[in-house]
């Protein structure tokens, strides 16, 4: 998007005030962040989430409300978990699929109320664990994080988070009906960008001379990765569809032809979310029972330590974001469910037979596709270590890899293509 068009947003009206919500539910957010759960004492909260870096990466994800234990403290992630389970439940539960898939926006309605309804419990049992965990000794005999909660201020800081939870929630559906964008995903890319300014100090701040040619490698390696994921996101594979002719009275319909983009990387960061939630809900475990004596107490250590041993936690890191891009696609892709459509429509891929057939061709171009999908979010969720391995550089880690950079890319080119969209189509009504 040029100058040009920036002012030309500005001149419509209409499009103004979208961007202008957008804006303002941005302050609200941040706002939010910073109002803390009450009766909580956070005072050792800064050293607790620079000592454990699994609550550190937890923090990321939430605009820097974790650490602050804000009453917005797990942001949108239970909402975002209760759509995951609902997704995976489509495999189990035939009746649920229907309505995921084959209901349109109506059966998509129900499925994202669906998903409110489960966001509740989840956030209960998301900010209790978690409440729980910060108010233990941590490991090695540490300062725990918080002071002891009585059930009367437990009780009063779970309604909290969940209501905040909640809020966010209503908050992304508010910014996608009358703003502009996705408005969960808007509200995520908020909480990620909150921390450049830190970010920015810290840089500052631990500046060192010596270290120029680690910083300009660093910068160089960022800048070619934000490439590389802009590319990679907007890159698909177009396969060519082409509709029959059909007489209904005297009017002919079909003939045209289109294609069916497949995206090289179609499961998004959910497998990234999938892999860290399986290697870091278990440090966390072990991190509070590592005090423990005897087998408990050293099998817990392991766990805990197990980030330390970076070749054995990359690899593994490395295998389960490739793993599970292939599992999100198979559950939410359904090639043989396209087909059908398509046979139902008239379409047809040139040299291919309708129905099974298709569905055959359409797996194995998945495939393909996939493979390099799996590698490159793989690749690009160990980066940070990578680069930080190769020039020491810590600060801006969300420069080059990981789930923080994917978000967003993948929301500044949604974002703008729906403004470029609001644009034409008032291009279209002035002619």
């Amino acid at each position: 998007m040029n100058f040009n068009k920036v002012i030309q947003v500005f001149k419509i009206k209409d499009l103004r005030k979208k961007i202008l919500f957008v804006l303002a539910m941005f302050i609200l957010f941040r706002l939010m962040s910073n109002i803390p759960v009450p009766g909580v004492d956070a005072q050792n909260l800064q050293g607790f989430f620079e000592r454990y870096q699994m609550f550190g990466l937890l923090n990321i994800f939430t605009g820097g409300m974790l650490s602050k234990l804000s009453i917005a403290m797990l942001g949108i992630g239970p909402y975002i978990t209760a759509i995951i389970i609902l997704q995976l439940l489509t495999m189990i539960f035939p009746a649920l699929e229907k309505i995921y898939k084959e209901e349109g926006a109506s059966g998509r309605q129900r499925f994202n109320q669906y998903g409110r309804i489960l966001t509740v419990p989840l956030a209960i049992m998301q900010g209790y664990a978690m409440l729980n965990l910060l108010q233990r000794t941590g490991p090695g005999g540490g300062e725990a994080a918080i002071g002891a909660l009585s059930p009367i201020m437990m009780i009063s800081a779970l309604i909290t988070v969940t209501a905040g939870t909640m809020f966010l929630v209503w908050l992304g559906e508010m910014i996608t009906e009358r703003g502009i964008g996705n408005g969960v995903s808007l509200l995520i890319f908020a909480g990620i960008v909150a921390g450049i300014p830190q970010n920015i100090y810290q840089f500052a701040f631990n500046w060192d001379p010596a270290q120029l040619p680690s910083y300009l490698l660093f910068f160089g390696a960022a800048f070619l990765i934000i490439i590389g994921v802009v590319l990679v996101t907007e890159a698909r594979r177009n396969i060519p569809v082409f509709y029959a002719k059909r007489v209904r009275g005297n009017k002919i319909y079909g003939g045209a032809s289109t294609y069916l983009p497949l995206n090289v990387n179609p499961a998004g960061v959910i497998p990234i979310i999938f892999a860290l939630s399986i290697l870091l809900f278990p440090q966390m475990i072990g991190s509070f029972l590592s005090n423990a004596g005897g087998v408990v107490g050293s099998v817990a250590k392991a766990v805990a330590n197990f980030q330390n041993h970076q070749i054995a936690w990359g690899a593994t890191y490395f295998i389960l974001v490739f793993a599970f891009t292939y599992f999100y696609t198979m559950v939410t892709f359904d090639p043989k469910a396209i087909s059908n459509n398509l046979k139902k429509m008239g379409g047809f891929v040139p040299g291919i037979r309708p129905g099974q057939s298709t569905a055959s061709f359409l797996n194995y171009i998945l495939n393909r596709v996939l493979f390099i999908g799996a590698v490159f979010l793989s690749v690009i969720a160990i980066m940070p270590y990578l680069i930080k391995g190769a020039t020491g550089v810590a600060t801006f880690s969300f420069l080059v890899g990981g789930t923080s950079l994917l978000i967003v890319v993948a929301v500044v080119l949604d974002t703008v293509k729906q403004i470029n969209a609001q644009l034409q189509m008032r291009e279209y009504e002035t002619l």
